[in-house]
């Protein structure tokens, strides 16, 4: 823990011996009642009101840092508050109020918000009926002191020993989102290389936070956006907070990241432990220690079976769960680790007359659901010591008024023998002992430390009006720098639009000389093409294999021929005879071609594909063949080629297309038998794995 900067009492002690005399019961609290794993392994701050109001002028705060061996306190102002939690990054930032550091519930989900992601504000009081801190502190053993810094380091104690609700404004969902981190614009071909840039840069980031993810083994949902050439953002929602994630905000060229809890619709209080409850718990020791754990209810709340935990954590999952009043066995005498962990809780025990038979055992338990034997039995030994005390917890019920804790006192009778009048009694005068402490009134001021006090909350202001004014002369300065670009940008324009009047008039004399020239070849070009179809018919006419190009009715379909199965290929083709679907395409170079390529060509949805010189790829192959278009050899039709386009016979292709369709037939049952062998093993292997797993489970411990 580091020091803060003033003010360290390990040099100054308290001159209150009996303030510091919890701190043993404190960390027997931590030991026993935790669930945390250590609460010495975290920071904690404890804070307190010293003077004035978050709501008025320049409140101060006594605060203690408590590493749950050493303390650190100084006195520090709200700002200097907020500076020291995003500099020291407490675990916990305790207090007896949440309501002291912020002004009003908007207030306090702004405080919220901008706490470090691992520092959690807890009121150790108790939820929106917090009760009096010196009554917490009596109940839990802590030091207490009416002082404002012996309130914060009990408030600091309290904390570190689970004690408290946590102070909450978003849920426990995250929402990370990858999008954009610069505008894509408008414009030509070269914005749009642009744009295609920025969204498959946010694709790929996004794949990369989804891998970290799913490496972090967090439970999320997606939501893409796609558009042009990529993602334009990905949304994850994400089952865990923000500290837990591995990826925080960034902004880095095309790909900005925004991670941001979900806000709840108010505050709300969630305790730092499970609500402890006074319970019964059967425990069935042995190589596999198995515990049960019954409401005085005798409803089965939980129940465990474990080779690997220790009788420390035997404990610590039963505090988890409630504090015993009664710990039973099925056998007499009782084993000694059972007696052990009955001690360790100071609870009755209970065992029967003589050892549970294993039938009894099996109807008491046949209503509730268990893993194994000894779950059966820890579990047997709590419901008959239920049933043992039945009649005893009903009588006790119908004594206590409803105001009363009935499991408090249910523990003073069972446990300590006590009656149920002294058990209320015993708890009443806890209470009266409690209310009897009254408010601390502050001495007056002296003339000076009221001075002083006038000078700090004066400094506090100007502080703040010097840093209101920095910012200020930073806007200021910003829209200087603004306003001198704008100048600037004005005068650019202006130069430009200068020059560009010149070019529009040189243009427009140039233009009227080339619209010249463009009616000279418009005629040119309308003798020309007169002129080529006529030559064409003749050319056909004067070769008898070409005759039958012309006749319409004689079974012929156009062929469109494209020269490499390349992207660009396929874009040039469109873009001269146009491809659609059902189109026969031929392909002159079908070799080299990957899967986006294979997805562009299929996007097309021709009616068959033939394939020329070089071979399909097999990822090319895969494509075509899911998504179901037939293809076959050139070599198998009569191609005849006049200028750019091309004609075969629909009968050959046809015949093309059958044989695919009978090829395709065979290569699907192929897949499907593959299918059914490695479904087949792997059933295997699991008939084989379970086997093994019910013969290792029937040996005895």
């Amino acid at each position: 823990m580091r020091p803060f900067q003033r003010n360290r009492e390990h040099e100054n002690p308290d001159p209150d011996p009996d303030f510091h005399a919890g701190f043993i019961s404190t960390r027997a609290i931590f030991q026993s009642v935790n669930a945390r794993t250590s609460a010495l392994d975290t920071l904690v701050f404890g804070v307190d009101v010293q003077s004035g109001d978050v709501r008025g002028d320049a409140p101060s705060y006594a605060v203690v840092a408590f590493d749950g061996e050493n303390f650190d306190r100084d006195v520090v102002s709200h700002r200097k508050l907020r500076r020291l939690v995003d500099r020291e990054e407490p675990a916990l930032l305790a207090t007896d109020n949440a309501y002291e550091l912020a002004a009003d519930k908007d207030a306090l989900v702004g405080f919220l918000r901008e706490l470090p992601d691992e520092t959690r504000l807890v009121q150790v009081t108790g939820a929106e009926r917090p009760e009096p801190l010196s009554r917490v502190a009596s109940r839990h053993g802590v030091p207490y002191g009416k002082k404002p810094m012996k309130e914060a380091e009990a408030a600091a104690r309290l904390a570190a020993g689970n004690v408290g609700y946590e102070v909450s404004a978003f849920t426990n969902t995250t929402e990370v989102k990858v999008s954009r981190g610069r505008s894509t614009g408008k414009g030509g071909w070269s914005e749009d290389r642009f744009t295609r840039r920025i969204h498959g840069a946010v694709r790929k980031r996004s794949r990369e936070v989804e891998s970290e993810l799913d490496g972090a083994n967090l439970d999320y949902e997606k939501d893409a956006t796609e558009k042009y050439g990529g993602l334009s953002n990905a949304v994850f929602e994400v089952e865990a907070r923000p500290e837990d994630i591995p990826v925080s905000n960034e902004r880095s060229g095309d790909v900005r990241i925004e991670v941001e809890r979900e806000r709840r619709d108010g505050i709300e209080f969630e305790p730092l432990a499970k609500r402890r409850d006074h319970v019964l718990v059967g425990i069935d020791p042995g190589t596999t220690t198995a515990v049960a754990v019954t409401d005085l209810d005798g409803t089965v709340l939980d129940v465990l079976s474990t080779r690997t935990a220790d009788t420390a954590e035997v404990i610590e999952w039963i505090i988890e769960r409630g504090r015993p009043i009664l710990v039973a066995a099925d056998v007499e005498p009782m084993p000694e680790t059972v007696e052990k962990i009955r001690r360790s809780f100071d609870a009755a025990g209970w065992i029967p007359d003589s050892d549970l038979p294993i039938d009894e055992k099996q109807h008491r338990t046949r209503e509730h659901d268990y893993d194994n034997d000894h779950e059966r039995d820890a579990m047997a030994a709590a419901l008959h010591a239920f049933d043992d005390h039945e009649d005893q917890f009903d009588r006790i019920a119908e004594k206590v008024p409803p105001s009363a804790d009935l499991g408090a006192v249910t523990a003073r009778v069972v446990a300590g023998e006590d009656s149920v009048e002294t058990a209320l009694a015993a708890l009443s005068d806890d209470e009266d002992e409690d209310d009897e402490e009254t408010e601390h009134a502050p001495r007056e001021l002296t003339a000076e430390e009221k001075r002083i006090k006038q000078l700090e909350s004066q400094v506090e202001r100007l502080e703040a009006h010097v840093e209101e004014l920095n910012d200020t002369i930073e806007s200021k300065e910003g829209r200087i720098g603004q306003l001198k670009g704008d100048l600037e940008a004005a005068r650019s324009e202006e130069r430009k639009e200068v020059r560009e009047r010149r070019e529009v008039s040189r243009l427009e004399r140039e233009n009227d000389r080339l619209e010249r020239q463009l009616d000279q070849r418009d005629e040119r070009i309308e003798e020309l093409e007169g002129k080529l179809a006529r030559l064409k018919e003749l050319w056909k006419l004067d070769h008898s294999n070409f005759s039958d190009v012309a006749e319409k009715k004689a079974g012929l379909v156009p062929v469109k021929p494209v020269e490499k199965f390349t992207k660009g290929a396929i874009e040039s083709a469109h873009d001269r005879f146009g491809l659609a679907t059902d189109d026969v395409v031929y392909l002159r170079d079908a070799s080299g071609a990957g899967r986006s390529t294979a997805d562009r060509l299929a996007a097309v949805d021709p009616k068959v594909v033939l394939v020329g010189k070089g071979g399909l790829s097999d990822v090319a192959d895969r494509v075509l063949f899911e998504e179901e278009i037939p293809v076959g050899p050139a070599d198998d039709v009569t191609i005849q080629e006049v200028d750019e386009l091309a004609v075969t016979r629909e009968r050959e292709v046809e015949a093309v297309i059958e044989d695919w369709e009978a090829r395709a037939e065979q290569r699907r049952k192929e897949q499907k038998a593959e299918e059914l062998d490695r479904l087949i093993s792997e059933h295997r292997a699991d008939r084989t794995y379970d086997s093994g797993s019910s013969e290792a489970s029937g040996q005895s411990p």
